[in-house]
């Protein structure tokens, strides 16, 4: 077993009606469930922030969402309150067969870094023990899918490319927030390390 698949935080919060909804984020469900029929090994990752995390506007008295702060690893743009530990935000998106996902990586757990990577933390050396499971496992490829393509996805991919893997992301089954631009600097960045995009 070589190949895996890599489903991005399909969570409520991200879906429309939720606290960071992606555009049109629930439409991809349907297309993931069906592809994982093609897997046997599949990793789902959430986003599982605690109470006040240092991302969120909140925590920044004065800020507001989608502005940026310096923090002790560099820029970090900020957020509204999304993916609360235990919420209904942060659950998977009801309509996930999330039953078929061999593990579940839950990143941003640290109050003090975000975690846009399925792979590592914002300080880009913390690292969630995606690649270690993988690489116990045999993978090196891996096919990506979910939310949001210009962040969480995009991150995720150029780290898997860096670490070695054959990277794809479905662009079907994503879906972008598109700030300023990001969407398209994410696909030409990806691109250029390797990425297919299908």
């Amino acid at each position: 077993m070589t190949q895996a698949l890599l489903v991005i935080d399909i969570q409520t919060d991200f879906c429309p009606g939720g606290a960071l909804a992606v555009p049109d984020g629930d439409a991809i469900v349907p297309g993931v469930n069906a592809l994982m029929h093609d897997f046997k090994e599949i990793i789902l990752t959430q986003d599982w922030h605690p109470k006040g995390h240092s991302s969120f506007a909140s925590s920044h008295s004065g800020k507001a969402p989608f502005e940026t702060v310096e923090m002790d690893y560099g820029a970090q743009m900020l957020w509204p309150d999304h993916c609360v530990q235990g919420s209904a935000g942060a659950a998977f998106h009801p309509g996930l067969n999330e039953t078929l996902g061999n593990i579940v990586i839950r990143k941003g757990v640290n109050p003090g870094i975000d975690s846009y990577s399925a792979f590592f933390e914002n300080d880009r050396t913390t690292r969630t023990g995606l690649h270690g499971y993988l690489q116990e496992r045999g993978v090196s490829t891996l096919t990506l899918v979910g939310l949001a393509l210009d962040f969480c996805v995009y991150y995720s991919a150029l780290d898997a490319a860096r670490l070695g893997y054959r990277v794809t992301v479905r662009g079907d089954l994503c879906r972008a927030i598109d700030l300023d631009g990001s969407l398209a600097a994410a696909r030409d960045k990806m691109r250029t390390a390797g990425v297919s995009l299908a």
